[in-house]
């Protein structure tokens, strides 16, 4: 597993992939954060806070995600080497999980240039220090598990299709679906007492909890059932090219 996984880091180190979808998720962030007259703005906003860097953010993962996740398996079966994967001393979980963790450890190193952000709204606020930590913590590690749910869900398209093109559009369809499609359907409010239960299922409303600070058990558990979940998927998507 783990010379699968060194594989495929160094696959997206050593084409440009890698560094496109870290330059543009820190570029875009940038701009709005600290360039564009916006109310993600932190200078203009009069306030010690990155909180718009947790609004963007999940925003540009939506496209940039899906971006690394589509060639992971199918680039793979165009290419014919899934067969030759399968053949190796390694079972089909680990296949999937290397794939998967190499795709996450590319999102963390995308995060990591953010703390510069935090590190500047700390020292530069006033008085120093001037910032919710609690919060700015906790949002990141609400980025993070979104992050790493995003992956989950690129990787499974990954292994509908020989296509990156339509893994890339069925992941940002499922994503963006995931994140904010059970939003809209609460906002209906036609479902009664089942409205919340509803609005439950979405990412959004356990991302936007870890956000306020507050590291609650119920929203990692359900980050980590959606992890899960998805990469049964794509073990089950996997062992369907031996059915």
């Amino acid at each position: 597993m783990f010379p699968l996984l060194s594989k495929e880091i160094s696959s997206f180190l050593s084409s440009l992939i890698g560094y496109i979808v870290i330059i543009v998720f820190l570029a875009i962030n940038s701009l709005f954060l600290w360039v564009f007259d916006t109310d993600f703005n932190v200078i203009n906003s009069g306030y010690a806070s990155i909180d718009g860097l947790f609004l963007i953010a999940p925003f540009v993962f939506l496209f940039l995600i899906p971006a690394i996740t589509m060639r992971l398996f199918a680039d793979e079966k165009k290419s014919g080497t899934i067969e030759l994967l399968l053949t190796k001393p390694i079972s089909d979980l680990q296949i999937v999980l290397a794939k998967y963790f190499a795709g996450f450890i590319l999102v963390v190193f995308s995060l990591l240039p953010t703390l510069l952000y935090f590190g500047s709204v700390y020292f530069l606020g006033f008085p120093k220090g001037n910032i919710d930590v609690g919060a700015a913590w906790g949002s990141y590690i609400g980025l993070l598990l979104l992050g790493a749910a995003f992956v989950s869900i690129g990787l499974f398209c990954s292994s509908l299709t020989d296509k990156q093109v339509l893994a890339f559009v069925l992941s940002v369809f499922l994503c963006g679906f995931m994140y904010i499609g059970f939003e809209f359907i609460y906002s209906l409010s036609v479902f009664g007492k089942v409205d919340l239960l509803i609005q439950s299922i979405g990412i959004n409303a356990h991302y936007i909890s870890l956000s306020r600070g507050v590291i609650d058990t119920r929203d990692v558990i359900y980050f980590l059932s959606i992890i899960i979940l998805f990469i049964l998927f794509s073990k089950v998507s996997l062992e369907k090219r031996k059915w």
